[in-house]
């Protein structure tokens, strides 16, 4: 939905436009120098050794599985509650998406579904795709005792985490690899572009050939089959902008976060989950209503802006309609998460505006509970 307040408004000024210029000036607008200080730049704010651009989030999170070894028969567990390129780019490696519940509370895998759905099937899971959903990062000391007791490698979707922190270290350093996203309404953006980071040395070797034609560092020699998922010099210029003003755009959203919370206390709305220890970077400040298509059209009607991400869960998707699946919590979930504006550009009146039409204009419903499900399976 739009509004006179959007659900998304990106942050773009003149240090971009200076910045971009420079590059154009140069001539080397293509894959070069400026790509790798941007790579170098934001795996350094990851807290992980090395950083590999790509063409976008989706070809990160390709990129980044093919990286860490899976292939064609393999299966990949993960959540069925998020942006359909999460089980896209499983597939796209040629695996099996295997999708587990989550918890109603987090959006994010439940540890405790994980560990059934894993016991349950008798081949073994290759590697698990856990979502930082909304820019919360998922239980990771959980889900990644389970993936060590079963042999599974964990690659983070970061795609919507950008600054996102679980018990003070930074999202896209606490697994085997991570992707981000760039795209224009993430927490900062290139346009499009996309980053894997790693602390593994051959993964992101790995990485840095499959992006680039599966070459050698150097010249024209191809040791596998890759592809041209390469970031221009253009792309990273905006982008080692943006990572500059990155803290401050997220410091603004979890004060916008913060002012909603408390505006919308009183409510019947579910508001956003932090546990203790998890600190959220509120790509989206997502909550939970009974009654979203009404409450949706109500705040249309008052100028505000919101989102529904995601109207249904992707094992629910045409393109998957295949998969047989048992995640209650996320089809329920799928049916009341409402995302309304969260974003750095707000001003502080608009925030109130947001929050106080929720809360004294807005007729709201409570949303029914569930806890997940004791399994999540998907066969063909």
């Amino acid at each position: 939905m739009t509004g006179d307040i959007n659900i998304a408004d990106p942050v773009l000024g003149d240090e971009e436009l200076e910045r971009i210029e420079s590059v154009v000036e140069s001539g080397m607008i293509a894959d070069g120098p400026e790509v790798r200080t941007f790579e170098s730049e934001f795996a350094d704010y990851c807290d992980a050794d090395y950083g590999v651009a790509t063409s976008n989030g989706t070809t990160a999170l390709h990129t980044a599985l093919e990286a860490v070894g899976v292939g064609p028969g393999d299966r990949v567990l993960t959540t069925p509650f998020s942006f359909v390129a999460t089980a896209n780019a499983i597939r796209f490696a040629g695996a099996e998406p295997v999708f587990a519940d989550i918890d109603p509370e987090t959006f994010n895998l439940d540890p405790a579904n994980v560990e059934a759905t894993l016991e349950s099937l008798e081949e073994d899971v290759k590697a698990m795709v856990v979502v930082h959903l909304y820019g919360l990062p998922a239980p990771m000391a959980e889900l990644r005792d389970i993936a060590d007791e079963h042999g599974v490698a964990i690659v983070e979707d970061a795609a919507q985490a950008h600054g996102a922190e679980y018990f003070d270290t930074p999202v896209g350093s606490l697994g085997d690899a991570a992707s981000f996203s760039f795209y224009p309404t993430k927490n900062m953006t290139t346009g499009e572009g996309g980053m894997v980071v790693t602390d593994d040395e051959t993964v992101a070797q790995n990485a840095e050939s499959f992006v680039n034609h599966g070459r050698e560092a150097d010249g024209y020699r191809h040791v596998s089959l890759g592809h041209n998922f390469r970031m221009t010099s253009i792309a990273a210029a905006m982008g080692r902008v943006q990572l500059e003003r990155l803290p401050g755009f997220v410091a603004d959203r979890r004060s916008n976060a913060a002012r909603l919370d408390e505006l919308l206390a009183d409510t019947d709305a579910v508001t956003p989950t932090v546990p203790e220890g998890f600190d959220h970077s509120y790509h989206q400040y997502t909550i939970r209503v009974g009654n979203r298509d009404s409450v949706i059209d109500q705040l249309d009607e008052r100028g505000i802006g919101s989102g529904v991400y995601y109207p249904r869960c992707i094992h629910d998707q045409p393109a998957y309609e295949f998969f047989r699946v048992s995640v209650p919590a996320a089809e329920q979930v799928a049916e009341q998460a409402l995302s309304i504006p969260v974003h750095p550009n707000l001003t502080d009146a608009e925030v109130e505006r947001v929050g106080t039409v929720l809360r004294d204009e807005v007729t709201i419903d409570p949303p029914s509970g569930t806890r997940p499900s004791a399994m999540g399976v998907s066969d063909d």
